[in-house]
């Protein structure tokens, strides 16, 4: 079993940066593939970045490559995602899921939340222009 606690989330301006974490607990987690997904207002959840226990795969959506990078810290159990140069468009609750690595059969299973078991509870992130 592996509960997440997402954290640093907030309110900032266009350009800004802020950093999410996700603390876990649970003995798994550190063999665990981490994704983060984010929900804007009236849609649908996305995802936007996945670290994998595979090779060092890390995946990113086309619209946060080169601004957002995600990474791990197994000695804390935390996961976190660096968002730097932050446009209105990414304004979204953001949530990081946790997932067996027997889940994901290929690169594209990452992208996908049904492949994840394990969910944070979510956080605000608010970009004004």
């Amino acid at each position: 079993q592996v509960q997440l606690v997402d954290s640093g989330g907030g309110l900032v301006q266009a350009g800004g940066s802020l950093r999410l974490s996700c603390a876990a607990s649970g003995r798994r987690f550190n063999s665990y593939a981490v994704g983060w997904f984010r929900q804007p207002p009236g849609t649908e959840r996305e995802f936007v970045a996945a670290f994998t226990r595979s090779g060092g795969k890390i995946f990113y959506t086309d619209s946060v490559k080169g601004r957002f990078t995600i990474s791990v810290d197994n000695a804390k159990s935390t996961a976190y995602l660096q968002m730097n140069t932050l446009k209105p468009e990414d304004t979204a609750v953001y949530y990081c899921a946790a997932g067996d690595p027997r889940a994901y059969l290929t690169d594209s299973d990452y992208y996908f939340s049904n492949r994840y078991g394990y969910w944070g509870q979510g956080t605000q992130v608010t970009v004004s222009s």
